[in-house]
């Protein structure tokens, strides 16, 4: 193998952006006069998505007739303020620079809307630019199936077998596992009290972003 990019899920990988979904829902929960909710309480679901979140804080689902209305003010508060308190991991930063300073791509592959993915990113100046930025939007099949992770590859000019992919969740490691790409399960994003990053079968597993460039420097 002579690896030529790296691929990071957003959420949880990259930046660690629960911070600013905590003020889109308090700014929901402060119009009804209700208690704010606190910042660890709605990470345990950030991951989930939306509608995760929406059920942890209002007890509604996509079957209650409000629902809709209920997900779009949510997103509309996010949208408003996307990274005022959303910062890059630590390590990610230099993780970056050393990707750079090898002439190594990386790019994003996440479930996150382009609408709010590609906005967010130019919050963002790192080392270099990432090769590829895949959104559900831009693929068939969401995570985890290999559309994304397979586009991104063609994007950046390498195959699957050339790349690596990191994330938080198992749904990204089964996405990499399906693209044929090695794989590196984080533990310090967004995962369930009852879940571990060690148990999805991940080529390897890392507890912060700092141990990921010497896993990355193996392979070249």
């Amino acid at each position: 193998m002579s690896l030529k990019a790296v691929f990071f899920d957003l959420d949880g990988t990259l930046l660690d952006t629960a911070p600013n979904f905590v003020i889109a829902m308090n700014k929901m929960l402060e119009r009804r006069d209700r208690a704010p909710i606190t910042e660890q309480e709605l990470r345990a679901v950030v991951s989930d998505g939306a509608n995760a979140m929406l059920r942890l804080v209002f007890g509604a689902t996509p079957d209650d007739a409000n629902f809709p209305a209920l997900r779009q003010e949510f997103l509309d508060c996010y949208l408003e303020d996307l990274a005022s308190v959303t910062t890059a991991y630590p390590g990610i930063d230099s993780l970056i620079a050393e990707l750079a300073a090898r002439d190594l791509a990386w790019g994003i592959v996440t479930n996150k809307p382009a609408t709010y993915a590609e906005p967010l990113m130019t919050f963002f100046d790192f080392a270099s630019e990432p090769s590829a930025l895949i959104c559900p939007d831009h693929v068939a099949e969401r995570k985890p199936a290999p559309d994304a992770l397979l586009l991104a590859c063609e994007q950046t000019g390498c195959s699957p077998d050339q790349a690596i992919y990191v994330g938080d969740h198992q749904r990204d490691i089964e996405c990499g596992i399906n693209a044929g790409m090695p794989t590196v399960a984080v533990g310090y994003g967004y995962i369930h009290t009852n879940d571990s990053h060690t148990c999805w079968n991940a080529d390897h597993t890392v507890e912060s972003a700092n141990e990921i460039w010497p896993i990355v420097h193996r392979y070249l």
